[in-house]
């Protein structure tokens, strides 16, 4: 590999996962690799995520790097903008920018079973490489609903991780449809603008009080100056989630439990029976997204705030009409309609051994060995892949985890001169059928509809038991599972 567009690894995204894979080959002394990057800046979601509001709803120190500690976190629970900056921090201090190229799209991926190598058609230009590691994440494509009649609408309208700033909401109509996680976070910033405010949801959402608050000069002076101090406040805070895991599985009863405290909230905040009926969830706490908030209850409590759950049956040049027939006048809507988080490697065309597309090769579901490894696509690696996002802990963690075994895989496959390696569809198999087991009494499988489910019904995003299990399971790559060619 001579020519300044082939690279032993290309790396897609620089969020979490992107800047985390090739920091960890640096460290490694591996420098032959190349970060592709669709936007102009670092940081994936928290680049990309910049509404009103957006915050980590996983501990500051918990929600970074274990081998890159900040210590002057201001909040318990980081704002986008601090989260952000880590990540660019971390990008300078191990001079990861002059491996990345910006502005640089991936369309479409070839691998070439003589050669051993990917291709990559990119927005700009050809780059071919030994492995490709897709770090693109499960929450890098907005998903707005198909609303008959929305290409009519004369106002703005826009979704939550494309926030336009330059609009003034002050004073409007503002219609907000959907209740995930980031509406739950600006909606109340922006119930105090609108003098209209119109909330469409299918269904209210488990929303819990968050232990938020700002850090004391004293609390930043111990975690920089006393490390153990810093070391035991991570671990004192991986544990307390961790034991959380029982409650999506084994231990559904705490759960339960648990859930009183957001009944209380809304009780508390709302005193309205209608408002408090509509934002009661009907469905099993934990088996959608739990959120945290403070300030979500009372902005819906404000009388210039409807919550309106009969459906959209179409959209009007200035209005929204409801499946009951009412015609609900707005200025603006924004979408809080999250991701196409089941999506994982859309919208990029894969090509594997023998030209079988990827689309062909998930027809029957979507699976990867560990999560990391695809049986049919050689050397093509995922971080954030299948049934690795969690509920109760840090995902950062798990991309921890998964770093580690790519960068080993990597290492090998330079050591040995090994022209790659496929993941036996044997061990894909019998791994995503001992994942699925364990997910058919979890929480999840309990019958609501969500983001960790796909269309046809499979649990695709979740894992189903501790971080520490799965980090024992991908420690260390097993070869024996995999197909290993030589030169």
């Amino acid at each position: 590999m001579t020519t300044n567009n082939s690279f032993n690894v290309a790396i897609i995204g620089t969020g979490f996962g992107g800047l985390g894979m090739a920091i960890n080959l640096k460290k490694a002394g591996e420098d032959d690799f190349v970060v592709l990057e669709r936007a102009e800046g670092v940081g994936g979601t928290w680049r990309d995520n910049h509404y009103p509001g957006a915050a980590c709803d996983v501990q500051s120190h918990l929600y970074s790097f274990s081998f890159e500690p900040k210590h002057d976190w201001t909040r318990k629970f980081a704002e986008q903008p601090e989260i952000r900056g880590y990540l660019n921090d971390c990008a300078d201090k191990y001079d990861v920018r002059k491996h990345i190229r910006f502005s640089t799209e991936l369309q479409s991926a070839e691998f070439d079973e003589a050669s051993g190598l990917w291709t990559l058609q990119t927005s700009g230009g050809v780059v071919v490489a030994r492995s490709v590691v897709m770090a693109n994440g499960p929450l890098s494509q907005p998903a707005t609903p198909d609303l008959p009649g929305l290409e009519n609408f004369k106002g703005t309208t826009f979704h939550s991780a494309q926030w336009n700033h330059d609009h003034n909401l002050q004073g409007e109509r503002v219609a907000v449809i959907g209740t995930g996680a980031s509406a739950i976070q600006f909606v109340p910033k922006v119930v105090p603008q609108a003098s209209e405010f119109y909330l469409f949801q299918r269904s209210g959402a488990w929303v819990t009080p968050k232990a938020d608050r700002k850090f004391f000069a004293f609390e930043q002076w111990l975690f920089k100056n006393l490390p153990i101090y810093d070391r035991a406040y991570r671990y004192w805070i991986y544990w307390l989630n961790e034991v959380r895991a029982l409650g999506f599985t084994t231990a559904q009863i705490a759960l339960k439990a648990f859930g009183l405290l957001g009944k209380y909230a809304i009780n508390k905040a709302i005193k309205d029976k209608e408002k408090r009926r509509k934002v009661t969830p009907q469905w099993n706490i934990g088996c959608k997204r739990i959120l945290l908030s403070n300030d979500y209850f009372p902005a819906l409590a404000q009388d210039h705030v409807d919550i309106i759950d009969t459906g959209i049956e179409r959209v009007e040049e200035n209005a929204i009409i409801t499946k009951d027939g009412r015609r609900v006048e707005v200025d603006t809507i924004i979408f809080g309609t999250g991701f196409k988080a089941t999506d994982f490697l859309s919208p990029v065309d894969f090509k594997g051994l023998n030209g079988i597309d990827l689309n062909e090769a998930w027809k029957n579901g979507v699976t990867a060995y560990k999560g990391i490894n695809l049986s049919g696509f050689p050397n093509l690696h995922l971080i954030y892949g299948p049934n690795t996002n969690l509920s109760h802990n840090s995902a950062v963690f798990m991309l921890e985890c998964q770093m580690q075994h790519i960068k080993q895989a990597v290492l090998a496959m330079k050591a040995n001169g090994w022209k790659y390696i496929d993941a036996r569809k044997d061990a894909e198999l019998a791994w995503d059928e001992a994942v699925q087991k364990k997910l058919k009494n979890s929480v999840w499988a309990s019958g609501c509809s969500s983001w960790y489910i796909d269309s046809s019904g499979k649990i695709v995003n979740m894992w189903p038991g501790f971080t520490f299990t799965y980090k024992r399971k991908t420690k260390k790559p097993n070869f024996n599972d995999y197909d290993v060619v030589t030169a």
